[in-house]
């Protein structure tokens, strides 16, 4: 499922990423932390936002989902 009307290198910061993926904020820092939902970037001293292709991956098999690295 594509996020439609985004740019290739584009970012969602948390309430953009909850509506697209309907998750609750601590089920999404749970996945993150368990490496079964992307990991955000930093963008500066308390300010992340996640990645649009990593979204996308994970929407198009969220149940096997595996984070890189």
């Amino acid at each position: 499922m594509a996020i439609p009307n985004r740019t290739a290198g584009a970012v969602l910061r948390f309430h953009q990423l909850k509506a697209e993926v309907g998750l609750s904020k601590s089920t999404i820092y749970l996945r993150v932390k368990n490496g079964t939902f992307p990991r955000p970037i930093q963008l500066g001293p308390r300010s992340v936002a996640w990645r649009i292709s990593d979204i996308e991956i994970f929407l198009a098999d969220p149940a096997n989902y595996r984070a890189e690295g």
